[in-house]
């Protein structure tokens, strides 16, 4: 059997070795049009910040370690076309501009997702640049040294983390988006209220709720100022972080999509082609939280799903679970997990939910430090079944998210939380979990609104 894999970040990486360790002798042969496979771009802001000295220990794998197991990996080679009634691709050497086609029994789409350009004027100057892969990571770093003001648009994970890096380094940042809240997609109000207060008192603008409206450039062409409907913010380099746009251009009109381009799959990876796999930023998920697809471009996401496509190229074996959207963020000392639906969102899903606020210490206060944890549990009305989760404190509770996602996941209650086995020792806890005490104030919640009913 012949396997072609178009791209090969995360989910391409995953479905390559999964295939060629639990099936020897297929032949996998991979299109990825960069220089690189398996760059973590996650790692970006902390290569910009200096965290990680090194951008190689960015990359998990290699063109050689692919080899070796087996893989033809033809690097620099873009695929331009797919005949999914002959089976077969065109691709172009990207040094040679020489065509070749291949055939394939099975294809492997995973081409993950492009950055949201949006039609600006100006946005072309120079020095507005965008934050996804390995050279545009090179791109910002070769500028960093020569410059002092950034301004980054778009308040989401990667737009935060950059505010973060570029502010330890010394620069004078700008974050600029049209929500009113950062972290929208992810925190409730109750969270994003202390880390905007805490970004303003280490001297970040933040210029919320205003959307761009051109760049100015100077006589170089390189940008020189951001404006916004209320104001104008300087600025000598601009990353933009508005989030991403699915990248399947390719197989348009072949497989079925949602209608943002997101491919969907069914429980094995399959497209509604049977011979078509996709995996990853390219794809929808099926979301656990109100049971249907959503388009959540997450790493997390592609390597489990690459790993499937793997399980299954030869016959379905492996489920996918599905996915909460489970993440985690470090922010200026502040530890920050959150799955599932935020109370803000809930509609948008078709949900109706309560929540409820708990704050405590994650262990005795006889112990000789401790730390607050604020916690939010949403659920859903009638069923109280969890539907999301957020937690934040100084100490690293991160984990917690992690388990929440479980719950999540196997459709538990507030109850059952409330009243799971949870260990105690001080060093760790008290005697009830912190998360233990947001379920039952969960329970207590639902209690008296149960009382005022009757």
């Amino acid at each position: 059997m012949r396997v072609v894999v178009i791209g090969c970040t995360h989910a391409g990486t995953s479905a390559v070795k999964t295939i060629l360790r639990e099936n020897p002798k297929t032949e996998v042969i991979v299109f990825e049009r960069n220089d690189n496979i398996s760059f973590l771009s996650c790692g970006i802001a902390l290569y910009v910040g200096g965290v990680v000295k090194d951008a190689a220990g960015l990359f998990y794998s290699n063109p050689e370690e692919l080899q070796q197991m087996g893989a033809t990996i033809k690097i620099k080679h873009n695929v331009k076309s797919i005949d999914i009634v002959a089976k077969k691709v065109v691709a172009e050497d990207l040094n040679t501009g020489e065509e070749i086609e291949v055939t394939y029994d099975k294809l492997v789409n995973t081409t993950g997702s492009w950055p949201i350009i949006p039609p600006i004027p100006g946005i072309d100057s120079k020095n507005i640049l965008l934050c996804k892969n390995f050279e545009q990571a090179n791109a910002i770093i070769s500028r960093t040294n020569d410059i002092k003001k950034v301004v980054i648009v778009g308040g989401g994970y990667i737009g935060i983390e950059l505010v973060e890096a570029f502010r330890e380094s010394g620069k004078e940042v700008t974050l600029i988006d049209g929500l009113d809240r950062i972290l929208n997609k992810y925190l409730d109000q109750e969270f994003t209220d202390i880390l905007e207060n805490d970004l303003r008192e280490r001297g970040i603008t933040l210029a919320l709720n205003q959307a761009v409206v051109r760049f100015d450039a100077d006589e170089n062409g390189e940008v020189k100022s951001v404006v916004t409907a209320t104001g104008e913010f300087d600025a000598d380099m601009v990353i933009l972080c508005v989030g991403f746009r699915p990248n399947n251009d390719l197989l348009k009109g072949k497989v079925d999509m949602l209608p943002n381009g997101a491919i969907l799959v069914d429980d094995y990876m399959r497209t509604s082609n049977p011979d078509i796999f996709a995996a990853g930023d390219s794809c929808a998920v099926h979301y656990n939280p109100n049971g249907g697809q959503a388009y959540i471009p997450l790493a997390t996401n592609a390597v489990r799903m690459g790993t499937l496509i793997g399980k299954n190229i030869v016959a379905p074996k492996v489920k996918y679970r599905g996915t909460q959207s489970t993440s985690g963020l470090h922010l200026f000392g502040y530890n920050i997990g959150s799955t599932g639906l935020t109370v803000g969102a809930a509609p948008v899903f078709g949900l109706t939910v309560r929540s409820v606020i708990f704050k405590d210490n994650y262990r005795p206060e006889f112990m000789p430090t401790t730390e607050e944890v604020l916690m939010q549990l949403v659920y859903e009305v009638g069923t109280n079944r969890i539907v999301g989760g957020q937690v934040m404190s100084k100490y690293d509770v991160t984990q917690s998210a992690n388990t929440l996602s479980l719950a999540i996941q196997n459709s538990m209650t507030i109850e059952d939380l409330a009243y799971v086995d949870f260990f105690f020792q001080p060093h760790f806890d008290r005697p009830w979990n912190y998360l233990n005490l947001l379920a039952h104030a969960a329970v207590e919640q639902e209690r008296k609104l149960e009382l005022e009913k009757a």
